[in-house]
């Protein structure tokens, strides 16, 4: 009976979570930005805790891969690789985009299309698009918000959008095959994807694996000050 922790950090939301055979068991997460570091393993210990499970039990460790923040994406990496090599666990590594979207797969018809949006700042957003059955479209990429995108998706069918990214394409997309909805990031669409995956053995080189960042990371100069950053 394989036992799953799944951990997310691609946003300001600090998930956990643990499935057996794909099947949610507990659920512990926090929205606080830049509060990583300090959480996820307070909140791994505290659900272990109260679970009666130890780490011993667990089959293997999942992590949302990216895109997104670069500093929640690094944190939660690294918390992973840690679990996993210390317990000699396989890693899994599941696409973050696709977690978010699959939990609006239920609800695509079959002529619909599912947009998750992940805040990359300014009016950037990180997006993929799937179509029915979960199919990818178009993979994962930096997206700048102008007016009405996606407006061949739009004209087929309906289209569900949900993450953090949602407010920046309200004020510019008014379109009555749009929804919005209001899921957000969950280590729960991490862990029910990271099954069929754990099944697959598709596991990745915990040594090597690094997050999918899309854009590289910047540390931009005060413009007050030069000497600053």
């Amino acid at each position: 009976m394989a036992l799953i922790l799944s951990i997310e950090s691609a946003t300001s939301i600090s998930s956990v979570a643990l499935h057996r055979e794909g099947k949610l068991l507990m659920l512990s997460e926090q929205d606080q930005e830049n509060a990583h570091a300090r959480q996820l393993m307070l909140l791994i210990e505290g659900m272990f805790k109260e679970s009666g499970l130890k780490t011993s039990d667990l089959a293997a460790v999942a992590i949302s891969s990216g895109p997104g923040s670069y500093t929640g994406l690094r944190i939660g990496v690294s918390v992973a690789k840690g679990l996993a090599f210390g317990h000699d666990l396989p890693l899994i590594a599941v696409d973050t985009l696709r977690a978010l979207a699959s939990q609006a797969f239920g609800l695509c018809g079959e002529n619909d299309f599912v947009i998750p949006l992940l805040d990359a700042r300014r009016m950037e957003v990180y997006t993929s698009v799937f179509g029915t059955m979960g199919k990818m479209i178009e993979s994962s990429h930096p997206l700048e918000i102008d007016v009405n995108p996606f407006f061949k998706y739009l004209e087929r069918g309906k289209v569900f959008f949900l993450g953090d990214g949602l407010e920046k394409l309200k004020g510019v997309l008014d379109h009555v095959n749009a929804v919005y909805l209001s899921n957000s990031n969950s280590a729960d669409s991490v862990g029910q994807l990271a099954y069929q995956k754990y099944l697959d053995k598709a596991f990745e080189d915990i040594a090597y694996f690094e997050p999918n960042y899309l854009k590289e990371f910047r540390v931009l100069a005060s413009k007050k000050n030069p000497l600053l950053i």
